[in-house]
């Protein structure tokens, strides 16, 4: 996905000296995106890329969820191609990745915005699991 699809809207400051974003406070990130894509659920659906898809629905939303993961599976595979034949792309390989799987989270966090839901519940959720093996874990959910 290009930068051209989806604009961000401001959600990471930029480096005054670089003009690069930034990423000094993950959570920082994370609570400003929400906050983000929360202000953007009412907005008219030509003022941004995030208040388009909410106008259009989940299926849309997950729609460009199910094709970022696709994206991000693909960069994956070409990843590990790269590293395995020695390529000397493999820098570029990495930020594809690195990329794409950026664009995944965007549009899950989107899903779970739409739904009332936050990054804050997947944290959670990932805490509870820590000193949990995943045979155990997976054993404890409900069929």
């Amino acid at each position: 996905m290009s930068d051209k699809e989806h604009p961000q809207d401001g959600a990471a400051d930029a480096d005054n000296d670089t003009g690069t974003a930034l990423v000094t406070d993950s959570s920082r990130v994370l609570i400003e995106l929400d906050r983000v894509l929360a202000g953007r659920k009412n907005a008219p659906p030509d003022s941004s890329y995030v208040a388009t898809l909410y106008s259009k629905g989940l299926n849309k939303i997950l729609e460009k969820v199910g094709e970022e993961c696709t994206e991000t599976i693909l960069a994956a595979k070409d990843l590990e191609s790269g590293q395995r034949s020695g390529s000397a792309e493999v820098d570029r390989l990495k930020h594809d990745m690195v990329s794409e799987t950026a664009d995944l989270w965007f549009h899950c966090m989107l899903a779970l915005q739409h739904l009332g839901c936050s990054h804050e519940d997947v944290l959670r959720e990932l805490a509870r699991r820590f000193g949990l093996s995943g045979i155990d874990e997976k054993n404890s959910r409900k069929p």
